[in-house]
């Protein structure tokens, strides 16, 4: 989700910079723009950083039988998002 914000906030900072012509005197409409643009590459860029920052476990499952040997060795592997962040 956070990529796709930050496109959005890039392609809405775009227009205002480079596609509109209004002039507001309140308002600095290019420099928002700008400011728009900045903070759509900034959340693209942490969107793929938490994308692409996951963690690999592995975990491992024996079974026992009713004489105390080891029926079964299930190993499974999966990614989880890392816990930290």
């Amino acid at each position: 989700m956070s990529i796709g914000a930050g496109v959005f906030l890039f392609v809405l900072g775009a227009v205002l910079r480079f596609a509109l012509n209004v002039e507001v005197g309140w308002l600095d409409v290019p420099l928002v723009g700008n400011l728009l643009m900045g903070a759509g590459v900034l959340v693209f860029v942490l969107g793929l950083v938490f994308t692409f920052r996951r963690r690999r476990t592995v975990s491992t499952r024996r079974t026992v039988g009713g004489r105390g040997e080891v029926d079964g060795v299930t190993r499974t592997t999966r990614e989880v998002d890392d816990p930290g962040l």
